[in-house]
């Protein structure tokens, strides 16, 4: 059975997925500097089974245990506050009266319902702008044109009517209609009952009665109805307000048989229950964890779909807490399907390292605050973090590319955005290029990777000067990430005392300190926005001065190294930038001669 529409849309080194800030003896945290010490190589059982006594840094959190109590019970810790009845806004009561005028005037026997989310979130004591409206006996586009002829009738302007067709890929399995009324969007459907064919998630439709239509909903609490003809709930399957009441995540009819007719009902219970910190039916997580479930998962949701859904719950609130109830239900391989033979091989547990670090990316984004990130830097910057295990895997496509792991991820795993997979991926990179930076840009200590990046034979920078290249050229390369860059390079780079254990708490605040610092420190150097800077000399200038018709590979070296000039001399000028250009030529040509 089908629910309705949703509510609310070459690297090849081998490098540790492990966080370099875990040590091997579990019971005793270590985190160091990544240039001062080698990095351990660990063995998973021994960084796995974490605990309050034993705090790894990241917070490995059981949200969901099967067959336990801790969430699939009854227990409680305190019931949810449930309103006895539903309060309607000045434009809601609007709306329903206008509704209601049409039945009216044209005599219908219709009795209107807003169904699902609207009447959830009403009873939570939320605000929902989402009204979706469930007739008994005609269909959306037949009501919305009556709405029409009453508009006209009343001499006022009518409105146009927009027809979703149905569309399983996207879980619309019924013709919907839109229109607004009163500048709010109103969607307009018909009771409906389901069959299904085996193999199949694309249900048979035919018009159906409240109970029907109720029992065919993925959950209890998106089962409830609001008629507006008698301005009561309706909760058709007994259980939907005492559900909401508990906390608790059910399915009307038996999980199983409910998932195996729409497998993506698995991942909405999921999100639900994240979203509002409900627990899950124990007998749903059987269901969710069963073979035959995890297949049609698998066989019977598109990629599209899937990486909707998971698109919807990292944006969410409680991104940490769907996707632990995604690894405890053993569905995150299903979810996160990944390519064949990656190199190096995926180890086991990698999926509870995934939740340890978007657990830890969260846990920091809450000291810092979201302020200073938009919605979309916050919701890639923890995919960024969820996926960092992975960061150094690469695989051989059909091309015999090598590819990262990332990529097939977001590509052919989730179908996510292109340019979301390259953006998480050039974020792994300039958090690496961090871990290696901070204590050069704390302290101006000189560093062998430093060095390296900016070796140049002409090129004299002074030790002062470096930390401004350095940290320019990663700004300029990362750009507005920059900030979403350095704050998960701090889950990489993490320096406290080396004795004694260390809590989370105070690894949150050192992380915390360590990104507050450094952001100063850019500021400071007066970085920010650096990529909006123009060269002082264009590719043009520089090919007039070398004497090129064209340009090629001896233009870009130049810009290069004018780039670095120009960040190590901010004051300096265009002439001043064209004079050390022709006293670095003179030291080449000299060079050659001798040689």
């Amino acid at each position: 059975m089908k629910s309705k529409r949703g509510v609310y849309g070459e690297r090849t080194a081998h490098k540790d997925p492990i966080p370099m800030a875990l040590h091997l003896n579990a019971a005793r945290f270590i985190a160091f500097h990544p240039l001062g010490f080698p990095p351990l190589r660990l063995h998973l059982s021994q960084t796995l089974r974490p605990s309050p006594s034993r705090p790894l840094g990241f917070r490995l959190r059981g949200l969901c245990s099967v067959g336990g109590s801790a969430a699939g019970g009854r227990v409680m810790e305190a019931p949810f506050t449930v309103k006895e009845r539903i309060d309607l806004t000045e434009k809601e009561e609007k709306i329903f009266q206008r509704l209601l005028d049409v039945t009216r005037h044209f005599k219908l026997e219709t009795q209107l319902r807003v169904a699902g989310g609207w009447v959830r979130d009403k009873l939570l004591g939320k605000d929902c702008y989402d009204i979706d409206i469930a007739l008994d006996n005609m269909l959306g586009r037949e009501f919305c044109e009556k709405v029409n002829e009453f508009l006209q009738f009343t001499g006022e302007e009518q409105q146009g009517i927009g027809v979703i067709q149905c569309n399983p890929d996207q879980s619309k399995h019924l013709e919907t209609a839109r229109m607004r009324i009163y500048d709010t969007w109103i969607d307009f459907v018909n009771l409906r009952s389901e069959t299904y064919a085996e193999n199949s998630r694309i249900p048979t439709m035919k018009f159906g009665t409240a109970e029907e239509d109720a029992y065919r909903r993925d959950l209890t609490i998106n089962s409830l109805f609001y008629n507006i003809n008698t301005c009561t709930v309706e909760d058709v399957t007994g259980r939907g307000v005492q559900d909401l009441k508990n906390g608790y995540i059910v399915t009307p009819l038996p999980p199983k048989a409910t998932f195996l007719d729409d497998p993506l009902r698995v991942l909405r219970a999921i999100r639900f229950g994240a979203r509002f910190g409900f627990a899950l039916d124990e007998e749903l997580q059987k269901a969710a964890c069963d073979d035959e479930v995890k297949a049609a998962i698998a066989e019977k949701i598109s990629r599209e779909r899937i990486g909707h859904e998971i698109d919807l719950m990292m944006s969410d609130k409680q991104p940490v807490k769907a996707i632990s109830y995604i690894v405890d239900l053993q569905l995150f391989y299903v979810v996160f399907t990944l390519p064949a033979n990656p190199k190096p091989a995926v180890i086991e547990g990698i999926d509870r390292i995934c939740v340890s670090y978007l657990d830890a990316a969260w846990n920091l984004l809450q000291c810092v605050g979201h302020s200073i990130f938009s919605d979309e830097h916050r919701r890639l910057y923890l995919y960024a973090a969820l996926f960092l295990p992975f960061r150094s895997m690469v695989y051989t496509d059909r091309k015999s590319k090598m590819v990262p792991v990332t990529s097939f991820i977001f590509r052919d795993s989730l179908k996510l955005k292109a340019s979301d997979a390259e953006m998480v991926m050039n974020l792994h990179d300039a958090s690496e290029r961090f871990v290696y930076l901070i204590p050069l840009l704390e302290s101006n200590e000189d560093s062998e990777f430093v060095d390296a990046e900016l070796a140049d034979e002409f090129l004299d920078i002074p030790l002062t000067s470096k930390r401004r290249v350095s940290a320019g050229l990663l700004l300029r390369q990362i750009k507005d990430y920059w900030r979403v860059s350095l704050l998960a390079s701090t889950l990489l780079y993490c320096r406290v005392a080396h004795n004694g254990e260390t809590s989370s708490r105070q690894l949150e605040s050192e992380r915390r300190k360590m990104f507050s610092k450094v952001l100063s420190i850019v500021t400071d150097l007066g970085l920010d926005q650096v990529w909006e800077v123009k060269p002082l000399l264009d590719g043009k200038a520089i090919m007039n001065f070398l004497q090129l018709k064209t340009g090629g590979p001896l233009v870009r070296e130049w810009q290069q190294k004018l780039l670095k000039w120009q960040l190590a001399h901010p004051e300096g000028t265009a002439e001043e930038c064209l004079n050390w250009m022709k006293q670095s030529q003179a030291k080449r040509a000299k060079l050659d001669c001798c040689t």
